[in-house]
């Protein structure tokens, strides 16, 4: 009834809901009909639905050589997350991880869920991952190697400080991106990318993972994980759990904006990442998620529903984004559109108002010197309460059938 509820106060988002449904379905008949791949594919649809979309237009080889990746950082990440594993036996294994990736019969028993399931099971992943060609296994080899390194220093070390921040960070998204400027080049259909502007597509969407995940990473059982740094959230809490609090909500939420903040200032970057890419599919595969961060950030900034449970945009939006995301022009314009809401939200006596400001402003001016915002479609649909309701009633009948029609076929 939610959805339900969201589709009658935004109509619009009907028509990109049935779509994304579809290409769900079409992905879904995707699954190569070898073991190890089959086993690729659905894993990375259960690990993460919405990747598995967007990584569906790649062509085959770097699609391959992407989904492997992804796993192979994915398995890695399991390791690092499960707080269950004493700190003598995970730091070898994060450390060794890249040459596990050789060894079709490794396998090590961690994690929960469709996670357990991965790392009980790595051995598809690593036969997958020994029919790749040459390049794309160096590629995923060397980037492998180094994110267990910065992982494993980071089990020994708390993110006290920014450069902390911005180093752990490096260790587990930035070289994400690193390895998938190697990927595309390798692919011969893109040019490599700076190290620099790789790095900060990682940065933008990992910190915008780690504002969100606040309460989950906070709870997270036996051990909290903490990933905020000491020097922007200690200005107003003692301990970091403190925000979470009812009694801290003011100064939560400043902390919060501190956060934003500091995740914007990697935006500029990705545009100019974005630019410069070529290849429709790619340049599709990049934007996408670059545009869910910042209409992310624009929901969460100065909403202290990030330390009661996790801030998402709705899913009509996000079907929204995944539909338009086209071209550049698509991607200043969202930018635009997510960094206009954000802006609207900043109160002139939040301590970091005028950094958040000055920051917006750039990516704004960025945005209007692209000379394209005159071919968007926003991103932002102002809720209509004019709608006639026979047209809601129509589209609530429609919707239902759809839906009816969608799980009959598949059954």
């Amino acid at each position: 009834m939610g959805t339900l509820r969201a589709i009658l106060k935004n109509p619009d988002d009907l028509y990109p809901l049935i779509k994304l449904k579809l290409a769900a379905r079409h992905a879904e008949k995707q699954i190569p009909p070898e073991p190890h791949w089959g086993f690729c594919y659905l894993m990375l649809q259960k690990v993460s639905r919405s990747f598995a979309l967007v990584i569906q237009q790649l062509p085959v080889e770097l699609r391959d050589a992407v989904c492997i990746f992804y796993l192979v950082l994915r398995a890695l990440d399991t390791v690092e997350d499960d707080t269950s594993i004493p700190t003598d036996v995970k730091v070898p294994i994060l450390i060794s991880f890249h040459q596990h990736v050789y060894d079709r019969e490794w396998h090590f028993a961690c994690g929960t869920k469709e996670y357990k399931v991965l790392m009980d099971q790595f051995h598809h992943v690593s036969t997958a991952f020994l029919e790749l060609g040459k390049l794309y296994q160096q590629a995923i080899e060397d980037i492998t190697m180094r994110m267990g390194a910065g992982m494993a220093k980071f089990i020994c070390k708390e993110v006290e400080t920014t450069d902390d921040y911005d180093e752990y960070c490096h260790y587990v998204a930035g070289l994400v991106g690193l390895g998938l400027s190697k990927l595309f080049h390798a692919s011969g259909t893109e040019d490599l990318a700076s190290d620099s502007l790789s790095n900060s597509m990682g940065l933008f969407l990992q910190k915008t993972n780690i504002i969100r995940d606040y309460l989950e990473d906070i709870n997270e059982v036996p051990k909290c994980r903490m990933f905020w740094p000491r020097e922007i959230w200690s200005k107003y809490v003692n301990k970091l759990e403190d925000l979470k609090y009812e009694e801290n909500s003011v100064k939560a939420v400043q902390c919060l904006n501190e956060m934003v903040t500091n995740a914007l200032s990697h935006v500029e970057d990705c545009l100019t990442y974005m630019f410069n890419l070529r290849d429709p599919a790619i340049f599709r595969f990049c934007a996408i998620p670059q545009v869910m961060a910042i209409g992310t950030l624009a929901m969460c900034y100065d909403n202290i529903e990030v330390f009661r449970g996790v801030v998402k945009m709705r899913r009509g939006l996000t079907a929204k984004v995944i539909d338009r995301t086209k071209t550049m022009a698509d991607v200043y314009g969202a930018f635009f559109d997510f960094s206009c809401m954000l802006k609207s939200k900043v109160n002139n006596n939040d301590p970091n108002a005028t950094k958040t400001l000055k920051r917006l402003d750039a990516i704004l001016k960025t945005c209007r010197d692209s000379g394209t915002l005159n071919k968007r479609k926003s991103y932002i649909i102002r809720s209509e309460p004019n709608y006639r309701p026979v047209l809601i009633v129509v589209i609530f009948i429609i919707l239902a059938i759809i839906l009816a029609q969608l799980s009959g076929n598949r059954s």
